[in-house]
């Protein structure tokens, strides 16, 4: 058995095809077939069932492909860390953040990195919670930036800073003339624009804020809410006078000032959420981990309380 043996039956089981699992893996279809057919004899089981057009795992053959692509993964971490070691941290780096931090965070966060470490490439893709768990577990992804609670089987995260909600209000609002902080009782039946199902930022302020959202104390109606695809979307809706909304407060800057007014809520009613690198327990790269805390740390996010 072979590593390259177990590459191609990975490849195999991906592209349920002989043919097309060989330009994968930049080697003729008969070297593929013929290796293939050594690793199963070797075994003694049948991996694939052969078709015409495709091919089918086997039963048997999935726990041994899941078995191998966790062999080539940890095969690469032996390289990584003995790169590591020498001390070069050029591997690139799969990075995944949810849609309402990435906008916000990446700017300031890439050319900072970028500029300490210009030898580590980044790949970065903005996601949703739940894809970015999938792409983490299955090593897809090897950090990725989002909001607690994220509890996941053989996944660890690091808490790295605070962020406070903040209420956005149309210039035309009755409480835009009003200076200082706001309470909930005084939007209390206002439009509330939010974010689509799947955003996780939504469902915190669900939870923080059900009286806002959903049967208000003083009316027998139904709250009424508006759903957005971005924050960017929403952005636009409240300065046209649609609604309301709560924000992460770093999705907040001076080129809001002329749209719409933002304001605090009084501490009572005041609520945040905590943003967290999340990776796989079996990360080899534990520098990068502590480089990536130490660049958000150092570019001070406005409005932000970092967590030591």
């Amino acid at each position: 058995m072979t590593l390259s043996e177990l590459k191609y039956v990975i490849a195999v089981a991906k592209e349920k095809h002989f043919r097309k699992a060989s330009e994968t893996c930049f080697v003729s279809q008969p070297t593929l077939s013929v290796a293939v057919k050594k690793l199963e004899e070797e075994l003694g089981v049948i991996l694939f069932e052969r078709r015409k057009q495709d091919v089918i795992v086997t039963p048997v053959g999935k726990k041994i492909i899941e078995l191998a692509e966790e062999i080539l993964e940890r095969t690469q971490d032996i390289k990584t860390i003995a790169q590591e070691a020498q001390g070069d941290l050029s591997t690139q780096l799969k990075i995944g953040a949810i849609y309402t931090v990435a906008p916000y965070l990446l700017p300031k966060f890439i050319p900072e990195f970028s500029k300490r470490f210009p030898n580590i490439p980044l790949l970065i893709e903005e996601n949703y919670t739940h894809v970015l768990a999938d792409k983490l577990q299955s090593g897809d992804l090897d950090i990725a930036i989002l909001s607690l609670p994220f509890q996941e089987p053989n996944i660890e995260t690091l808490p790295l800073y605070q962020e406070p909600f903040k209420v956005i209000l149309p210039n035309s609002h009755k409480l835009a003339l009003k200076e200082g902080k706001i309470s909930l009782n005084q939007i209390q039946n206002e439009t509330v624009l939010l974010l689509g199902a799947g955003h996780c930022f939504r469902d915190q302020v669900v939870e923080t804020y059900p009286n806002l959202l959903h049967m208000s104390h003083q009316s027998d109606r139904l709250q009424k809410t508006f759903e957005g695809s971005s924050l960017e979307t929403i952005r636009y809706m409240v300065a046209s006078g649609a609604g309301i909304s709560i924000f992460p407060c770093t999705s907040l800057s001076k080129r809001d000032e002329n749209l719409f007014q933002i304001r605090e809520l009084i501490q009572k009613d005041q609520a945040n959420r905590t943003i967290a690198l999340a990776w796989r327990k079996t990360f080899p790269r534990t520098q990068v981990l502590e480089v990536f805390r130490r660049v958000i740390k150092d570019i001070n996010l406005p409005c932000t309380i970092p967590i030591e």
